[in-house]
């Protein structure tokens, strides 16, 4: 008896069925909610490592951010394969595609900005909104923006610098992720995401319809694609959260202040390729920010470098890699890139220091 026969036939009832979601949306919420304080206390209080330490922090980022981004795919994904068994994928793109395409990528970018996700957190959503259909330049803007812009790096930049060069960010920001999802929507990038995202299963099988699918089918495509997804991506997701950890609040100040200084036309560029290695959110790389703002480099400069740094990140693009081929991420972060560094040369210009 397949899967989909084994649910059918299965006489639970719609209480036992909601009852059952609730507990486990329940159990979701309370691992999420107890993952950063559990993780901290292994490490730190039993273990004994040091928080300052580059090994103790490491240790806590990788054993934190796996188990984050893990509940976060579960998460995203059985509801977003819930959502989508209610409709097609061509009935999807049909409504955020075409003339469309350009209000849904402002949507997705203001979508970004109010959720405070790293680079590697909002991977799950992206592939959450390519396997509903969404159009891909659509949700590449989201995933630009996710990291790109969020409340805690406003709030401290405006702390640290004013309402000038803060309100720059949140404009530059979202001009990146709108104008770069667009063109790479333009560009009909989708031939370049993996196959296996955009199909549905059902009991191991592709299904082409799923009109008159009951609640338990639904819920069963959820399970089966979160165990789906998991199983393709995991090596990648330990291996870009390792590398992480690895590289995790490390940037070489010296070397950053000595060819990326003012004096250097190239300095946004350097800033650029420098940061694009590493790995922090905006609010942890603030911090350097400030330092090297105080050391007489230029805001465009260190803006290019942070944006670089949130948006571009090395264990991004190996998350990424799964579900995306190479043709498509070096394009994003072509495109991605080439908006950066025009926002950094034209910040410089306007705020030289």
């Amino acid at each position: 008896m397949s899967v989909a026969e084994r649910v059918r036939a299965s006489t639970r009832t719609p209480t036992r069925r909601w009852v059952g979601l609730g507990a486990a949306a329940v159990v979701w919420a309370v691992l999420y909610g107890v993952n950063l304080p559990f993780w901290d206390w292994v490490v730190y209080d039993r273990l004994g490592l040091d928080p300052a330490s580059r090994l103790g922090s490491g240790v806590q980022f990788f054993v934190y951010d796996s188990v984050k981004i893990v509940l976060l795919l579960v998460g995203i994904i059985f509801v977003v394969t819930v959502l989508r068994s209610f409709m097609s994928v061509e009935r999807t793109r049909a409504l955020l595609g075409g003339r469309r395409e350009g209000v849904g990528n402002v949507m997705a970018a203001g979508l970004g900005v109010i959720t405070p996700f790293c680079s590697c957190s909002a991977v799950p959503a992206f592939i959450g909104f390519v396997a509903a259909g969404v159009p891909i330049g659509v949700t590449l803007s989201f995933l630009i923006a996710s990291p790109l812009v969020n409340e805690v790096a406003i709030a401290l930049l405006f702390g640290m610098f004013g309402i000038g060069p803060t309100a720059l960010y949140v404009g530059a920001g979202l001009v990146i992720a709108v104008v770069a999802g667009f063109t790479l929507g333009r560009l009909h990038v989708e031939k370049w995401v993996e196959p296996f995202v955009f199909e549905t299963r059902l009991g191991g099988k592709v299904i082409d319809s799923t009109f008159g699918l009951t609640w338990d089918d639904r819920i069963q495509m959820g399970i089966e694609e979160v165990a789906s997804i998991l199983r393709k991506i995991w090596p990648y997701l330990l291996v870009g959260i390792a590398l992480g950890a690895g590289i995790h609040g490390w940037a070489p100040q010296d070397f950053f202040t000595r060819f990326a200084g003012a004096g250097n036309p190239f300095a946004v560029l350097v800033a650029v390729l420098l940061g694009i290695p590493l790995y922090s959110n905006a609010a942890g790389v603030m911090p350097l920010v400030q330092a090297l703002h105080d050391k007489g480099l230029p805001m465009g400069t260190l803006l290019a470098f942070m944006m670089a740094v949130v948006a571009l990140s090395l264990p991004e693009m190996i998350l990424l890699r799964r579900v995306l081929k190479p043709q498509l991420i070096a394009t994003f972060i072509g495109v991605t890139a080439a908006g950066i560094i025009a926002v950094g040369y034209l910040f410089n210009a306007v705020i030289p220091l």
